[in-house]
């Protein structure tokens, strides 16, 4: 079964120094209907204006992963982290027993632009960790890049570490390059497009992807993706049970 979400059927909320388009009930969206997809309980496509950000909030028994798609996006915790994130990375935080933390634009002109994945953990009470990494360009071109996974083994290689049985991959596809993504019959897929536009082909029929889209899918067969537009297509892809 697969379920296309449109970037328009997105919840759009916008304060002025900060826009976001919710994928899942958040903050000032409350849906029932649509609440979590498994264990992930939010995707936020956010941009933070110049010299914006949210102020050191706290959280607990919860995996945070963020990957800045533009601008600079500067972490500050409780754990003692300071860190500036370029284009390309991506940060996994374990809130655990408790941790408090800052996103903020430290740019002066330039917005940032960074998705941002809610997972409940595996087991409650974990110490908080934190830790990131750059994805260069060559590491997830024509290819599934695992960035951060708690699966352990080979889909692990290179990936963050994460409390909960998921990974999550980076592609960056050029026009006309195919993908193939054998789905498990007992797993989730979540596949959200950054930019470009992509073609799949499962057994529920063919979907055609634009930016801003998501597909939903259980209980598939392989996933055929392809890069259907002059320009390449950047996704992320989600495993979990």
């Amino acid at each position: 079964m697969i379920k296309v979400v449109t970037s328009e059927e997105r919840h759009t909320s916008d304060r002025g120094w900060i826009h976001s388009e919710f994928s899942f009930s958040f903050a000032d969206y409350d849906d029932p209907s649509n609440a979590h997809f498994g264990c992930l309980l939010a995707h936020n496509d956010n941009t933070l204006m110049p010299q914006e950000g949210f102020k050191r909030h706290p959280h607990h028994d919860l995996e945070i992963v963020s990957y800045v798609i533009s601008g600079t996006l500067k972490h500050t915790d409780s754990m003692g982290t300071e860190q500036l994130l370029e284009p390309g990375t991506v940060q996994v935080m374990s809130a655990g027993t408790g941790v408090e933390h800052s996103e903020t634009n430290p740019s002066e002109e330039e917005p940032v632009r960074f998705l941002q994945m809610w997972f409940l953990p595996s087991q409650r009470m974990l110490k908080p960790s934190y830790t990131h990494r750059r994805v260069e360009g060559k590491d997830h071109l024509n290819r599934l890049c695992p960035i951060v996974s708690g699966q352990g083994g080979e889909a692990s290689e290179g990936a963050l570490p994460i409390s909960q049985d998921v990974t999550c991959y980076l592609s960056q596809l050029e026009s006309g390059k195919k993908l193939m993504y054998p789905q498990h019959e007992d797993r989730r897929t979540h596949l959200f497009l950054i930019s470009g536009h992509i073609g799949i082909v499962c057994s529920d029929g063919s979907f055609n992807l634009k930016p801003g889209d998501a597909a939903r899918i259980r209980k598939s067969c392989d996933l055929q993706i392809t890069a259907t537009g002059s320009e390449p297509a950047e996704f992320v892809l989600v495993d979990l049970p």
